[in-house]
């Protein structure tokens, strides 16, 4: 189980990364841009990646990683659980996603 402080140690750790308000959730960012949210109540995270990343991300474990289930999970949008995930899948995730959205212009 990954603990809320470790999580937002963690996705602040990159380059330029901030933390801001995203309606109820907290958001992670690099250049404006969101690479995660936080849903604190539910200890659940989302994070934007490529097709690709959010196919092979989603076989590791559909019950800890699985694409939000709507049109957002069609863009990228992938859930991860904080209460079943380790820290170096957590890690892994959230730098696929950094690089996501930092990659971006």
């Amino acid at each position: 189980m990954i603990s809320i402080p470790t999580f937002k140690q963690l996705a602040l750790s990159f380059p330029d990364a901030t933390e801001e308000p995203h309606f109820e959730k907290s958001s992670y960012r690099v250049k404006k841009k969101i690479f995660a949210t936080l849903d604190e109540p539910k200890k659940i995270v989302c994070v934007k990646l490529s097709a690709t990343d959010q196919d092979l991300f989603c076989l590791i474990d559909k019950a800890i990683i699985y694409p939000v289930p709507n049109k957002w999970g069609k863009q990228g949008w992938t859930l991860a659980d904080l209460s079943k995930i380790k820290k170096p899948l957590l890690t892994d995730l959230l730098t696929t996603a950094y690089n996501e959205v930092a990659k971006k212009k």
